[in-house]
């Protein structure tokens, strides 16, 4: 099943069932909000899950495109993205978490085509301020559904303080044996759908009072369900990266890691430059500078004549047209092909910097700080010339 059929199959299973789609997805967050960039389909849904009410009604169906600087060190392995989308539906105070999971439970099962004998559950289980979540339990132990109680596993917090609430994810198993153990027991069980009865407020002092409504609020990565329904072991195998797949390896000989990395980030990239952000030193135009660097790190490492001007203009057409932005992808290249050239005088400073007497040796903190103050050379990139004496 491709990508497209299914963003088309989930939206149109929710919108069947009254919920209307939120759209205008960014990975820029709403005004207020702390965060660099959006990190989950929630976080512009914040202050209708509250109890503002949502001009579209209490059933929503989105697909938010999400970026997590948490991820970014994890790209490489066979999970993580550094921009993804994500697949939400929420009930602002309309149905509860059991209507949710049994949705949820028949998508899944008929209308995605994944064996209910691949399925694995879990549930919370309680803990000194909530109790276990017995209603969840029902809906799976009815359904036939193996069942795993946890408690940290299965309480969901935007952070240390705000709205939470247990929640009950869904697994998918991947191994090549029949089904065995448990998630929290094997890794082979790959966590495809989360539903959070997000009812609950945490205050600083640790407390929990109720939220004005009772809320369900369900998220799953659309990368990594794609994958799953089509038999790869990672994401980076899925359908919306073929182009990648069948470019890069012949423009750089990479390793599969470096691969990734140099994949994700430049796409990334692209998609965090479509929606407005250029480089800079702080807050999103750092985060863009260090995809852009690290893929440049990556790629001069063996061979320091590798260009992105190399990079095939379609894989930025392909990239604006999946996630829908209207820039040019003529514009978001010379963005990039810019930054290049600020990173090679950058790095060509640097190296005559650390040649003074001075820096010869090891590196300590203020030499470090002095290094940045004065000469603009961040700590990370210092490290990567002098990786040994630091």
């Amino acid at each position: 099943m491709q990508t497209d059929t299914v963003l088309r199959t989930f939206i149109e299973y929710y919108e069947e069932r009254g919920h209307r789609r939120v759209t205008g997805s960014t990975l820029l967050p709403p005004p207020g909000d702390p965060v660099l960039f959006t990190t989950s389909g929630m976080h512009p849904l914040t202050p209708y899950l509250e109890g503002r009410p949502h001009e579209l009604g209490r059933r929503l169906v989105n697909v938010q495109r999400c970026l997590r600087t948490t991820d970014v060190d994890e790209v490489g392995d066979p999970t993580h993205l550094t921009v993804f989308e994500m697949l939400g539906t929420w009930s602002l105070g309309d149905y509860e978490g059991p209507q949710s999971l049994e949705w949820g439970y028949d998508l899944l099962t008929e209308g995605l085509g994944i064996d209910p004998g691949l399925l694995h559950a879990t549930v919370f289980g309680g803990d000194e301020q909530v109790g276990p979540d017995r209603d969840s339990l029902r809906v799976w132990q009815e359904r036939g559904v193996p069942v795993e109680q946890t408690v940290e596993d299965n309480w969901w917090s935007n952070g240390p303080a705000g709205p939470c609430g247990p929640d009950s994810e869904i697994f998918l198993w991947t191994g090549d044996t029949p089904p065995r153990s448990t998630p929290t027991g094997d890794e082979r069980w790959v966590e495809v759908w989360n539903h959070v009865m997000m009812r609950h407020r945490r205050l600083p002092d640790g407390s929990l009072v109720p939220l004005p409504q009772r809320n369900v609020d369900t998220g799953l990565g659309v990368e990594r369900l794609a994958g799953l329904l089509q038999g790869r072991t990672s994401v980076f195998e899925c359908d919306v990266f073929t182009p990648w797949r069948e470019r890069v390896p012949g423009l750089w000989h990479l390793d599969e890691p470096s691969s990734r990395l140099v994949c994700d980030h430049l796409r990334s990239a692209m998609v965090v430059v479509g929606d407005g952000v250029r480089p800079g030193n702080t807050g999103r135009g750092y985060v863009l500078r260090r995809l852009v660097r690290r893929v440049l790190t990556v790629l001069w490492r063996d061979d320091p004549t590798r260009r992105l001007g190399d990079l095939p203009g379609d894989l930025y057409g392909h990239t604006r047209d999946h996630f829908g932005q209207p820039t040019d992808p003529d514009d978001v290249r010379r963005v990039l092909l810019d930054e290049e050239r600020r990173f090679r005088r950058l790095l060509e400073r640097g190296r005559q910097v650390l040649a003074r007497p001075r820096f010869r040796g090891p590196l300590g903190e203020e030499e470090l700080h002095y290094l940045h103050d004065t000469h603009g050379l961040p700590r990370d990139l210092v490290l990567s010339l002098r990786p040994q004496d630091s």
